[in-house]
């Protein structure tokens, strides 16, 4: 929707003849973006002032449908690089304000000032633009940052569960680091799919990179091996280490009599593809 009570051609040209004036008054508005635009640029090649300006078109010419692609786009570029977005509300809210000192100024200047009604009526028209620009932004900020975390997590899982196809039948799972309850639900979810997936038959568990595992931790490992049994897939352990395997003995558990143990990885790999 074009302005009702201003010509928006007029008010173009007004804007387009003095985008010196425009600049320099958002750059005295926008108090604490004027000093990261630089820094915004840099991070992510986005042209706060290009930006502003082409907003303000959109804005003047009331091309709804292209200012809401244009704040989709800006979101995606906002949530890829993590720029604060305190910067960006205060950004767009100075860019408000600007636009209305350049309709103050173009009211001024034309024969017929506006009435009461009409302000009001035009006040509705800019500031809707710029709350549905506003509200489009963060959405589509808000939806791809969530995108970018839940790919980033499961990056994050596949590589805790990294399951290594060593043959058709045979594959090894080595887990390194810390194992807490949070990693033993993945480890869990992995380990069923990709039996079920690849149709393993023999999971080697290497667990030389794991210096010690809780209660907990232990006892769900075990019901994870007795799941893997109940597919057809028989887990073969290897590099327990001292401390897990005193635990074990102390609360008076172990593994089933299907499951194999062996000190190394290797001496895993001679036994079930070498020979």
């Amino acid at each position: 929707m074009k302005f009702n009570y201003l010509d928006s051609y007029e008010l173009r040209d007004l804007f387009e003849n003095n985008l010196n004036n425009f600049e320099e008054l958002l750059l005295t508005e926008a108090v604490n973006v004027k000093d990261k635009i630089q820094e915004i640029l840099q991070i992510g090649n986005i042209d706060l002032v290009n930006n502003a300006k082409k907003l303000v078109i959109y804005i003047i010419d009331g091309k709804e449908e292209e200012l809401q692609q244009f704040a989709k786009q800006e979101g995606i570029a906002w949530a890829t690089h993590s720029i604060d977005l305190s910067f960006k509300l205060e950004w767009v809210q100075a860019i408000r304000r600007t636009v209305w000192y350049l309709i103050n100024e173009f009211n001024k200047l034309t024969k017929e000032q506006l009435n009461v009604n009409e302000f009001f009526t035009l006040e509705k028209e800019i500031n809707n633009h710029i709350d549905n620009f506003l509200n489009a932004f963060f959405i589509s900020y808000s939806t791809y940052k969530d995108s970018l975390i839940n790919a980033q997590r499961e990056m994050v899982e596949n590589l805790s569960v990294p399951i290594i196809p060593i043959n058709s039948s045979v594959c090894i799972l080595p887990l390194i680091g810390t194992i807490d309850e949070f990693r033993t639900v993945i480890l869990e979810e992995k380990v069923l799919t990709e039996i079920g997936e690849l149709r393993i038959q023999t999971l080697i568990i290497d667990l030389s990179g794991i210096a010690d595992m809780e209660i907990e931790v232990i006892d769900h490992l075990l019901k994870i091996i007795d799941g893997a049994e109940m597919m057809g897939c028989k887990s073969v352990i290897t590099g327990l280490r001292a401390e897990v395997v005193r635990k074990m003995i102390h609360l008076g558990i172990s593994f089933n009599k299907k499951t194999d143990t062996l000190g190394t990885l290797q001496q895993a790999l001679n036994d079930y593809l070498l020979k």
